[in-house]
């Protein structure tokens, strides 16, 4: 056990000894000198501490103190009734500060009691409620800036969990505090009643016990009882004043004297003023002239003292200013910084600002959020993180998607108008701006709020700005995907999987395929849009069949056929017959026949006349399936399908190739048609 959780223990287990067993006299004037330190602690750490949760154990700091000197108190009573004499302490605060008189004692006891009880504790009280109400009500907001902050990379994960963490222990210490208040209200009550209570029975003990008269008992214990009140009510009143400094902090981030002085005599202009004023009042009034002109030159002088050192300071700042900027232009390895290339950029100009700024409500964060959750769910992967940034060289309303740096994609929108687009059935067309939608260049035309709810009634499709930006975001992710995912997301993906299937991860990994292998599987899935969630599955088909090949390639298609109820599920809508393009068995042996294999993997030899033939035969065959509404898919062989998928990959991006080995015996298919060659 740590010696400051015994001294802890002791100071509270002291309390309930004081309780029950009577201490002497000289004892009690050490516990009273302690308490009194211990409180004027309380109060500079409280002045001095940087933010409320530097005391962030205060509400328990304000209990222990509140039950130790309730037991002085009932300590002090005691020695005071039975013996008359409660020690030296006692005994100095009643004769000497209340002067040794009887009436100048109780009224200085009033006093400190009314201002404890009707100023500290009643502002001290409000503010502590007050603080936590708001507290509370604005920990949502700060949660959506740490996600804000942390979405766009202004943050790393640490740096978010860290501020989370100090949100949630300020919400609970002024949850805590505004009960805790309450305490330093009740130990003022309680106060009191001791001390009416003390001099009731002291003067009945004196009359009958000491046989004092009545008047002589009176001034007995009363002024044993006042400066008893005394010596427990200033530790109080100094706790009061340190609950109030806490409560009220208002900086952050500077130390409290620092901050009041500079905020009280900072200004030059006030001192002028307040210097002037005073002059004036010694001047014209019959206040003593000396004094007041004293002083008021004081300030003025002040002042002017101020002035010359904010002058000073802001030229000093200026020059270092522009040291540091020449230092920073100097120093080489300045450079290393823009070497980093961002995975995903968006980038707008000006005009689309409001859209990315939370305070002008704007969304589009929140939707970026989404995207990557989205992404997540949908295939399996973690996006990296977006980065939102402003670029005054585009057009106002224009924005650019880079990936690794490099434009892949733009788009322009209109910043206070809808986007229409017409699915093929609307009642009656609406005039607009014509334009085309970024993410898969479909006509479509520029409304007006306006026209919004007309042309959603005539069958429009409408969408906002920011729906627009996060759709065609989200499309160049998913064309992207691939290219994105690293080695380390690929560890870190088989670190997950390790916590559940350990020995499926120490088979695999790197004994029978090293973690670039297993990347390249991962991509390939990837790039036909493929979901890697299931990568238990997909690890478990990779420690089958690695002992036997190690082409990525291959284990791909033995991957894809594990997957089939996935891949059935994507694109073979249940109980319906699906409309398919055939290859001819032929042009499949001629495909195989044409695959060469070298130490670099398999290719295709196939003469370019040949190719294009091909080319042309998918390009018509897919065009009837895309007449009918369809995704052009197309069905061959398992061994002819990852050579076919290559060969057409440069000429159709969204041409889907499935092997009939990926297809649920249960799907129905219906062959449209057949690429011959």
């Amino acid at each position: 056990m740590k010696k400051a959780d015994i001294g802890v223990a002791l100071y509270v287990l002291s309390a309930f000894v004081m309780f029950i067993v009577p201490i002497p006299s000289g004892l009690l004037d050490i516990l009273l000198a302690c308490n009194i330190s211990v409180a004027f602690t309380i109060m500079f750490g409280s002045m001095f501490s940087k933010e409320v949760l530097d005391m962030s154990y205060y509400p328990t700091i304000l209990l222990f103190t509140t039950i130790f000197r309730i037991a002085l108190n009932i300590s002090s009573t005691r020695l005071i009734l039975t013996t008359g004499d409660p020690g030296n302490v006692v005994r100095v605060f009643g004769e000497y500060v209340g002067g040794g008189d009887l009436v100048i004692g109780i009224i200085i006891f009033i006093i400190l009691i009314i201002v404890q009880f009707m100023v500290i504790n009643k502002g001290s009280e409000r503010v502590a409620e007050v603080t936590a109400r708001f507290t509370l009500d604005a920990m949502p907001g700060k949660q959506m800036a740490i996600d804000a902050d942390l979405n766009t990379g202004a943050i790393t994960d640490a740096e978010a969990k860290k501020r989370r963490d100090k949100i949630q222990e300020e919400s609970s210490f002024f949850g805590s505090m505004d009960g805790a208040v309450k305490y330093v209200k009740g130990d003022a009550t309680a106060g009191l009643l001791i001390t009416a209570v003390n001099i009731i029975g002291g003067i009945a003990m004196g009359m009958t016990r000491g046989g004092l008269e009545f008047s002589d008992a009176l001034n007995k214990y009363t002024i044993l009882t006042i400066g008893d009140g005394l010596v427990s009510q200033i530790p109080s009143l100094l706790i009061s004043l340190s609950t109030g400094i806490l409560v009220t902090k208002g900086s952050k981030d500077a130390d409290f004297g620092t901050v009041l002085v500079s905020q009280l005599f900072g200004v030059p202009k006030v001192l002028y003023f307040v210097g002037a004023t005073i002059i004036g009042l010694g001047v014209v009034t019959p206040l003593n002239t000396v004094i007041f002109l004293a002083l008021g030159l004081i300030f003025i002088i002040t002042g002017r003292m101020i002035s010359g050192t904010i002058e000073t300071a802001k030229t000093e700042n200026e020059a270092d200013a522009d040291e540091v900027a020449a230092e920073e232009i100097r120093q080489p390895e300045n450079v290393t910084s823009l070497l980093q290339v961002d995975p995903i950029e968006l980038e707008f100009g000006y005009g689309i600002i409001p859209l990315a700024d939370v305070n002008q409500g704007g969304d589009l964060l929140d939707r970026v959020v989404m995207i990557r959750r989205q992404v997540a769910l949908e295939l399996g992967t973690v996006v990296p993180i977006i980065r939102l940034r402003d670029n005054i060289q585009l057009n106002p309303n224009q924005y650019i998607i880079k990936i690794k740096g490099i434009q892949v994609s733009e788009g322009e929108i209109l910043f206070d108008h809808y986007m229409a687009m017409n699915p093929g059935f609307v009642e009656e067309e609406i005039t607009g701006i014509p334009t085309f939608e970024p993410s898969f260049h479909l006509p479509a035309i520029w409304i007006t709020e306006g026209q919004r709810e007309r042309a959603e009634s005539v069958g429009y499709t409408v969408v906002d700005p920011p729906s627009i930006i996060a759709t065609h975001l989200t499309e160049i992710i998913r064309q992207y995907i691939a290219e994105l995912l690293t080695r380390q997301d690929v560890q870190n993906l088989v670190n997950n999987l390790k916590e559940s299937n350990p020995s499926l991860v120490e088979e695999l990994v790197p004994k029978a395929l090293s973690l670039g292998e297993i990347q390249k599987v991962l991509q390939n899935l990837l790039k036909e849009g493929i979901s890697i969630r299931d990568l238990l599955t997909i690890f478990e088909t990779l420690a089958d069949y690695a002992s036997s090949t190690r082409d990525t390639d291959i284990l791909t298609e033995y991957v894809r056929q594990s997957l089939k109820r996935a891949i059935s599920g994507k694109f073979f809508p249940a109980n319906e017959t699906t409309s398919v393009v055939t290859l001819d068995p032929k042009l499949e042996q001629e495909i195989m026949a044409s695959v060469k294999q070298t130490e670099q993997g398999a290719y295709l030899t196939l003469d370019p006349e040949k190719t294009k033939t091909i080319i042309a035969s998918v390009e018509s065959e897919t065009k009837k399936l895309e007449n009918l509404g369809k995704n052009p898919i197309v069905i061959t062989s398992p061994i002819v399908r990852m050579y076919f998928k290559r060969l057409t990959s440069d000429y159709f991006k969204d041409l889907i190739v499935v092997s009939y080995n990926e297809v649920e015996s249960n799907i129905e298919l219906q062959s449209v048609g057949m690429v011959t060659a």
